[in-house]
């Protein structure tokens, strides 16, 4: 078992080194530049498309779910971990210049995941008396044709035994542990999530996007209170704090109290990893929700891709980070959620700081286990067909793994996931470079049918 973990901490590293990054960050210029940056060009329209329309409500088209519903699903699959524990870590090794690096991935993951939408939804097919499959295998199989099959079969065998420990193990076991400062026994809080996930996935995809719709909006909202009155009770310093996340994205962070200091390659290394790590952007997973969505262009839900990256990096992400810098807990040498604790504990004290934080840790947490059974299954759905039977094979297979990672230590498990995480990028990858052209077409097709119509 020693020797495994070494091998796939030495694999981990490859996956997840250098290269990686730059193919992530190339992909997401590569595709502002083929749509002349979309994500800003068309902001405006995007808040149509999505906001506006929903609260319209405004016809839809093809799918199972509301085009909000299948957002959420993709934003719990997102929206957690990374915002609360990411962004502290990457200011911790990286200094507040992490941030502007972080910002720069978030804002070319916009891009990127536009593109994966886009092809999710318009390679998309009806499963037989199932739900809507979109996603990598589906856009590799039907956009790159029958010879690339293969591609896409790696990627459903990587995301569907991936979904078990990033999605499964690891969130049970982030439930159990914020619980316990609660005093839950971790095998209390695994029979609990063993009931609420079971309840839920095992009504599928509709019933996961209504528990999405209400949890997702909730701890975000919730999250973003307590940030908000942090920032606007040092409101006089936001200025100075900003203008040191820029000065330092470009020069080296001095050691100061517990921070250890940090040079420029540091800043975007962990800035850029952590905004990934987050967002997902290029991952190649939250096609797989928004494929879904019922809409009758695949541009429509493509925009909300660009929403919920920039509702999980640009805001979350940047709130976490303001709250960290404006009350100077940075260097105080503490990282990950502690830090995070730290920041919001200034204000309203250790009880309710930590309080805070970890029940949105929770929330978020289970929003994940939700959003990645149905990953998992509909990747296994893919590798074996008869879906049916299929999905209900991998729920059922999914409960007891709830029960293990809520009571057992998951280190090696967090690892393994990890470099399946990465393994599922590569094919997603090699996708959207090849298909992106598909996507430019889709874009002018949808100015040209709706070219003075968005939003009314």
């Amino acid at each position: 078992m020693e020797l495994f973990s070494q091998l796939n901490s030495q694999l981990n590293n490859l996956i997840w080194g250098l290269p990686m990054i730059i193919l992530i960050v190339g992909v997401g210029i590569y595709l502002a530049y083929l749509s002349r940056v979309i994500q800003i060009r068309k902001f405006g329209q995007m808040w149509r498309e999505t906001i506006v329309r929903t609260f319209r409500k405004e016809g839809a088209g093809e799918g199972d779910v509301s085009p909000f519903q299948a957002v959420n699903v993709a934003l719990g699959g997102t929206v957690g971990v990374g915002n609360i524990v990411g962004v502290a870590t990457a200011i911790a090794t990286g200094g507040p210049g992490a941030i502007f690096w972080m910002w720069i991935s978030g804002i070319l993951g916009m891009g990127t995941k536009f593109f994966e939408v886009a092809l999710g939804m318009h390679f998309r097919k009806r499963e037989k008396n199932g739900p809507m499959m979109g996603g990598p295998m589906m856009y590799i199989q039907e956009g790159m044709g029958s010879r690339w099959k293969w591609l896409g079969f790696v990627f459903a065998v990587f995301g569907a035994l991936a979904a078990f420990g990033i999605g499964n193990m690891v969130q049970s076991n982030a439930v159990a542990e914020g619980l316990t400062y609660f005093h839950i026994p971790t095998w209390t809080t695994g029979a609990a999530l063993l009931f609420l996930v079971g309840l839920v996935t095992i009504g599928g995809i509709k019933r996961i996007a209504h528990v999405a719709m209400f949890c997702v909006p909730f701890m975000c909202i919730l999250y973003m209170i307590g940030a908000i009155v942090i920032i606007f009770w040092k409101i006089a310093y936001v200025p100075a704090v900003l203008a040191g996340i820029v000065q330092h994205a470009f020069c080296p962070t001095a050691a100061v109290g517990g921070f250890t200091g940090a040079a420029v390659r540091h800043a975007v290394r962990y800035g850029v990893a952590r905004g990934i790590f987050s967002n997902e952007a290029g991952l190649g997973s939250a096609p797989i929700a928004h494929a879904t969505a019922m809409t009758d262009h695949p541009i429509r839900q493509a925009f909300w891709g660009i929403i919920e990256v920039l509702v999980d990096t640009i805001i979350m992400c940047t709130a976490t980070a303001l709250v960290i810098l404006l009350t100077g807990v940075w260097t105080s040498g503490a990282t990950g959620a502690a830090l995070t604790i730290d920041g919001f504990s200034t204000l309203f004290g250790l009880k309710t700081g930590s309080a805070l934080v970890t029940f949105c840790m929770v929330l978020t947490a289970y929003d994940t286990n939700l959003a990645w059974c149905f990953y998992g299954e509909t990747c296994s759905a893919y590798i074996f067909g008869h879906g049916k039977t299929v999905r209900t094979i991998y729920r059922f297979l999914w409960l007891p793994f709830v029960v293990v990672g809520a009571v057992v230590k998951l280190d090696l498990v967090w690892n393994v996931a990890d470099t399946l995480n990465g393994l599922m990028a590569i094919p997603n990858l090699i996708a959207l470079i090849v298909l992106a052209p598909v996507v430019v077409g889709l874009i002018r097709n949808f100015e040209l049918l709706f070219s003075g119509k968005s939003g009314q």
